[in-house]
């Protein structure tokens, strides 16, 4: 594997106190090369989420640590901060664009908001810059005046995506991006994630429980159990030939295993 751009190293996240205790997350490991795609996987309740807070940096482990091209940005400790002249370069697209964005905010103005924020634009350079972005995304410039709740799901996620690049980062992270969108939104919108990430040299961090997804997606996967990896490695070799009894059982699962790739992909 190439040299990580981003990585964590025995991550444990407890959630709740003395006897109420438990390990969302239990000495997790992962690396993540520059231009890559990596899937996390595992049912709900796994921890994929909660390991995918730490890697962005809203949610601190009681152990470990992330670092982020080779350098210590965020471990262990109720007073843990990822520093704001590294936070630019790991963004996160949320899995409910419905909640993820102001209601009160037109398109635009949240991605314009953004762009503000980590670029330090003015309010006029911001706005122009929106709107490109947003069109680089299929959102038109009549969408980008809309409300959050005149748009549908596919579109709510295009202008969630335009914000996670306002930054211009170097890793998204995409937590249960299709989970809330239709499946013909759902293809045109991973198909415009696989050519952000070859037109950007984007990395791109895939948390799903859509094991067919991962499948086509990814090029490296690591399946997670009851907070802990079980099983990692390339995604083919994973998938074709798994070795956790629960990788077993997950890949046994996928509906129609042995048919033609999702809507809109086609085998890696």
């Amino acid at each position: 594997m190439a040299e990580a751009l981003l990585e964590a190293s025995e991550v444990t996240v407890t959630f709740g106190d003395r006897l109420a205790a438990f390990d969302a997350v239990r000495a997790a490991t992962i690396e993540v090369a520059a231009g890559d795609a990596i899937g996390i996987v595992g049912e709900s309740g796994s921890g994929k989420t909660t390991l995918a807070r730490v890697l962005v940096g809203l949610q601190a482990p009681r152990v470990g640590e992330v670092r982020l091209e080779g350098k210590h940005v965020f471990g262990a400790g109720r007073k843990a901060r990822f520093p704001r002249g590294e936070r630019w370069k790991v963004q996160m697209i949320f899995q409910d664009p419905y909640s993820s964005l102001n209601p009160r905010m037109r398109a635009w103005q949240g991605v314009a908001e953004a762009i503000q924020v980590w670029r330090g634009a003015s309010a006029q350079e911001a706005r122009m810059q929106a709107f490109r972005l947003l069109a680089s995304v299929g959102i038109s410039s009549e969408q980008a005046e809309h409300f959050p709740r005149s748009l549908s799901g596919g579109q709510l996620q295009r202008v969630s995506v335009a914000r996670a690049l306002a930054p211009n980062p170097r890793v998204l992270i995409a937590d249960e991006p299709t989970s809330s969108i239709d499946q013909s939104a759902q293809a045109q919108l991973l198909t415009l994630l696989r050519q952000l990430q070859q037109e950007r040299g984007l990395t791109i961090v895939f948390i799903s429980h859509d094991l067919a997804l991962i499948r086509y997606l990814t090029s490296r996967v690591y399946v997670m159990q009851k907070g802990q990896i079980v099983e990692s490695g390339d995604t083919l070799r994973v998938f074709d030939r798994p070795e956790h009894p629960y990788t077993q059982l997950l890949i046994a699962s996928i509906p129609g295993r042995t048919q033609s790739p999702p809507l809109g992909y086609e085998k890696r």
